[in-house]
């Protein structure tokens, strides 16, 4: 598969939508379920819905905005499903999918996609019309995975100096980047559909999530045990607190909580994330980053977002 001369791909995204095939619940773990695939005119195959992404976008916004445009369904935003990649008249090309709970909404025939039918796994599979397709939607329909997160385990954005602050360390506020950092994690994490927020005590990680928060109309909450004191003095109540907001609510919420570095990878590696991709490693936890958490150790969802920049290979 030949490149471009600048050695970027085309970038895309799209979303595996799914609702309980009952009509009802919130089709958890193991629970059947539905997809959504839709017939392109223009190809005249059927597919998942997905397109490339524009200038500014993290591939997760992409998704949600190829998705609704196409569909015209409202999502919510879960794990990952694979990344599939194919040449497009010789141009590799990566397409970036998530799992996409349906909560509303309902097809409308357009330009894109004249049809959509709701399908089980095996009948959607058999009537895509490209393999890479299939593969993600057998990811869709395991049943040893949940399909949903429950917590975003933020860490504060850069804070400066330690150093170089003139006073106590838990007032060190955030430079530019931070404030930059929080910013795109109010642009991003609403696609998560998140109605709760929390925060270890430092100023720096309310910084960081304040905009969210702000956003979506909610307090931040404390929660001094997940922060770097706190959960040194007592490191089973941190564990505590962060399982019991991993177990999966009636409402079917998401909780995002702001930590620090001397207490996420900890939290993580007790979780049963060891590494991103890298046995024996403790689990990244860069500044401004975001692990998308739900299930439970043995049935894992643990989605690391090294952070939530604009893909640089988005079309200009």
């Amino acid at each position: 598969m030949s490149s471009r001369a600048d050695g970027r791909v085309i970038a895309a995204a799209g979303g595996v939508v799914w609702r309980p095939a009952d009509g009802g619940g919130h089709g958890g773990q193991g629970g059947a379920i539905e997809i959504a695939v839709v017939h392109r005119p223009r190809y005249d195959d059927w597919s998942l819905p997905k397109g490339k992404l524009d200038a500014g976008e993290h591939a997760l916004q992409a998704a949600v905005r190829e998705v609704c445009e196409e569909t015209g369904l409202e999502v919510v935003a879960g794990r990952r499903a694979p990344t599939t990649g194919y040449a497009v008249d010789d141009v590799p090309k990566r397409v970036d999918y998530w799992l996409m709970r349906w909560i509303g909404g309902s097809f409308v025939a357009n330009d894109e996609c004249d049809e959509l039918r709701w399908l089980p796994p095996d009948d959607a599979a058999a009537l895509v019309t490209h393999d890479h397709d299939r593969l993600v939607i057998a990811d869709a329909a395991r049943p040893d995975l949940p399909r949903e997160v429950t917590v975003l385990l933020v860490r504060h954005g850069r804070a400066g100096s330690k150093q170089e602050f003139d006073g106590p360390d838990d007032l060190r506020p955030l430079d530019g980047k931070g404030r930059r950092q929080a910013q795109r994690l109010a642009e991003v994490l609403p696609h998560f559909s998140p109605d709760a927020v929390a925060s270890a005590p430092p100023l720096r990680c309310r910084q960081t999530v304040q905009p969210l928060a702000q956003l979506i109309g909610v307090g931040v909450h404390d929660l001094p045990e997940l922060g770097e004191e706190g959960f040194s003095d007592d490191p089973q109540r941190g564990l505590t607190a962060i399982e019991r907001l991993m177990v999966p609510r009636a409402d079917a919420g998401v909780t995002v909580v702001c930590s620090q570095g001397g207490a996420m990878p900890s939290v993580l590696q007790a979780l049963g994330v060891h590494g991103h991709g890298v046995t024996g490693l403790l689990p990244p936890a860069a500044k401004g980053s975001v692990w998308a958490l739900g299930g439970r150790p043995g049935a894992l969802v643990a989605d690391y977002y090294r952070d939530l920049d604009p893909d640089p290979d988005a079309r200009p």
